[in-house]
């Protein structure tokens, strides 16, 4: 089993720490993991991407080469299609609604949303909408991980686990919050995907 995954979004919208949720969970339910990033202008809101493998079997490299990705996952819907050549002919992508407009002549919303929908498997989630339902904007990232959790090969008990575990030392509030958007993100993404 391998599942490779492509994470793309801009600077400050959680893209590596969604990343990183991902490869954890897959470790902790046994799985061999490789992760690369790509910080780019990060800080001043440029493009971050990351690639992510999950095997049953050792890993020799980081890289997804193109057009074989399972999964793309973006925090943003510009850069969800900047990646969509990532995507192996089964290849699903995954992306916020929510536009962040970092550049003057970014594209109508309408028009990346219709053609993001017009792939052979897009699911877009109201990532902002349902952060903010969980009781907080700021998670965003697990809504998505949530939304992906959906898709990649980690049992959901394993997630639960790890979010408990990573967010413990801020309190219960910050726990249910994330446990929340979590699972608001994968709802939202098994009722597109059904």
């Amino acid at each position: 089993m391998k599942y490779d995954v492509v994470l793309a979004g801009v600077g400050g919208q959680g893209v590596l720490s969604v990343g990183l949720v991902l490869a954890t969970c897959a470790r902790a339910d046994g799985f061999e993991v490789k992760m690369s990033e790509v910080h780019g202008m990060a800080q001043r809101g440029g493009s971050v991407n990351a690639t992510l493998r999950i095997s049953d079997a050792p890993i020799h490299g980081c890289l997804i080469p193109q057009g074989t990705a399972d999964l793309v996952l973006a925090t943003e819907p510009l850069e969800a299609l900047r990646y969509a050549s990532e995507l192996a002919p089964t290849g699903t992508l995954i992306t916020s609604t929510e536009p962040h407009r970092n550049i003057p002549d970014y594209p109508p919303i309408e028009d990346l949303l219709r053609r993001i929908l017009a792939l052979p498997r897009a699911i877009t989630v109201e990532a902002r909408r349902l952060a903010s339902q969980a009781g907080s904007t700021k998670a965003v990232n697990l809504v998505m991980a949530g939304a992906a959790s959906s898709l990649v090969p980690i049992r959901p008990s394993t997630f639960e686990t790890q979010i408990r575990r990573v967010f413990g030392t801020k309190g219960d509030r910050i726990v249910e919050i994330n446990l929340a958007a979590f699972e608001l993100g994968r709802e939202a993404a098994q009722c597109v995907a059904a």
